[in-house]
């Protein structure tokens, strides 16, 4: 006997007597439709006074951030693909209404509105905020590096750019000689033409030249930003496609990338602060991203969890002035080593001397003071011992290592008593305990953003970038807030209270 199928017919559809809406295809509790609440709430008028009232009538911004917020959270990034899941995917066709731009409207709003995506992200802090899904009593940092829309290989080092302008002005000044020369046969070389004409290859070589001088001033305003009245290395690179990112090591690779910071709260891992950095570690990342959490959430985090990359002086001394609890991870060099010191083998490292503040000098395990030896105005300190002194120290094999036989020397920023507070801190139970709970915190949340498939940006220069970012921070703190509602943890009433600003 044959097998029973429910019948099947490519023209089932025209045996309905009336048509139905195509979106109640979808499943009643499809997420979209929450999506549009959301939307729906959004505060565009920043954006929509920047609009003209003459010419053609222009796709609604909150259209557009719309479908862009969307396509986000769901792991599609290019203007093209977005456009093609308007026109096939039901959901995508609900979210922009069946009207879905063309991408390159799409493109060119994502490049045009960096500081909206800013706004909107403050949006989502605050909606978090009055839905409760917010805290501040446990906020993580971390950072991460996302490749830029640049490659390694359209680069040049700040050496070689000096090289290669000394040798086009010298090739030029050499074709301006050879023109020269060659004025009293220019009736036979031009024919009919006029004579002063600009030679191609002299044309060319003044156009890279240009260039090569654009991309090292460039370099040069770069630095001088990043490292004020320091100089400029010739292995410094900078990018032709884009000139603000940096060459960056990440997964033992390197790459022309920006550091996004995003500091996470720890209640529902809602990210309440982000920033993108052109700095390859986080030594000097703590001071923006705590700006970044007061301007959104109005108030600083009770507790702040970061890991050993933003342990410096300057963050330290950041946390300390603005009286935020810090529990930073503490270096090799600043922990003794187990076991006694005398019965033990190990190498004496940093905590084994005493800092001296009033003397400014390091108390060493064998009695001898390490004194200041040089001061750098970037707040370096080098510190060294006596060289006889540490000879006849019954601890020298196992302090002084220096190949050339110098006496033991210590580093430090200045902040030696902020150091070894954060050290007691961090050896407690309790510090501890608090610290672990980063892991949990801040580094899912990149796990997610990465494994949706955004693993660099679409766009180039640092303001596009940042506002890029700010739109992958958006979508992930609304899937956030949709995970919440589905679960029933939050119910928004929306057009009954405004959460939104």
């Amino acid at each position: 006997m044959a097998p029973r199928f429910k019948p099947y017919r490519k023209d089932s559809c025209q045996s309905q007597l009336f048509a139905t809406n195509v979106f109640d295809l979808l499943p009643e509790d499809h997420e979209c439709f929450l999506y549009q609440e959301l939307f729906a709430q959004l505060d565009t008028s920043e954006v929509e006074a920047r609009y003209s009232h003459r010419g053609q009538r222009a796709y609604a911004p909150r259209q557009i951030i719309s479908i862009l917020i969307y396509a986000y959270s769901h792991g599609v990034f290019s203007s093209r693909q977005i456009e093609q899941r308007c026109r096939e995917d039901l959901s995508f066709m609900y979210i922009a209404g069946r009207n879905c731009p063309n991408f390159r409207v799409l493109s060119d709003f994502r490049k045009d509105h960096g500081e909206f995506f800013r706004a909107c992200f403050k949006q989502t802090v605050e909606l978090a905020m009055a839905l409760g899904l917010v805290s501040l009593g446990h906020v993580s940092l971390d950072g991460s590096k996302f490749k830029a829309n640049s490659s390694k290989h359209k680069a040049m080092s700040y050496g070689r750019l000096k090289e290669k302008e000394q040798e086009l002005c010298e090739e030029i000044e050499a074709l301006t000689r050879q023109a020269d020369a060659q004025d009293e046969e220019e009736d036979r070389a031009y024919q009919e033409r006029t004579g002063y004409e600009l030679p191609d290859d002299l044309r060319d070589k003044q156009q890279r030249l240009k260039k090569v001088r654009e991309m090292k001033q460039k370099l040069e305003a770069r630095e001088a930003e990043l490292r004020p009245g320091q100089e400029i290395e010739d292995k410094k690179q900078i990018s032709f496609a884009d000139p603000e990112a940096r060459i960056m090591k990440d997964k033992g690779d390197f790459e022309y990338a920006y550091n996004a910071q995003i500091s996470v709260d720890g209640k529902s891992q809602v990210i309440v602060g982000q920033h993108v950095s052109q700095q390859a570690n986080d030594s000097q990342e703590v001071a923006p991203a705590l700006d970044e959490v007061e301007e959104t959430s109005g108030r600083l985090p009770e507790k702040l969890s970061l890991d050993n990359g933003y342990y410096s002086g300057k963050n330290l001394q950041e946390v300390s002035d603005r009286q935020v609890e810090a529990y930073i991870a503490t270096d090799r060099g600043e922990k003794r080593g187990k076991g006694d010191l005398d019965a033990s083998k190990r190498h004496l490292v940093k905590a084994d001397f005493r800092y001296d503040e009033e003397q400014d000098g390091f108390h060493c395990p064998g009695g001898q003071m390490l004194r200041l030896k040089t001061a750098r105005r970037t707040g370096h300190r080098v510190y060294q011992g006596d060289i006889e002194e540490c000879r006849s120290c019954p601890y020298y094999r196992r302090c002084c290592r220096s190949k050339s036989g110098a006496a033991r020397t210590i580093t430090s920023d200045g902040k030696e008593p902020l150091r070894r507070a954060m050290n007691e801190r961090m050896s407690q139970p309790e510090g501890r305990a608090i610290y672990v709970r980063r892991k949990t915190i801040v580094e899912p949340v990149f796990g997610q953003i990465k494994n949706s498939g955004f693993r660099g940006f679409g766009v180039r220069g640092r303001e596009k970038v940042a506002g890029e970012f700010s739109l992958v921070c958006v979508a992930h703190n609304l899937k956030k807030i949709i995970f919440a509602a589905l679960r029933g943890e939050v119910c928004p009433e929306f057009g009954k209270q405004a959460v939104w600003a």
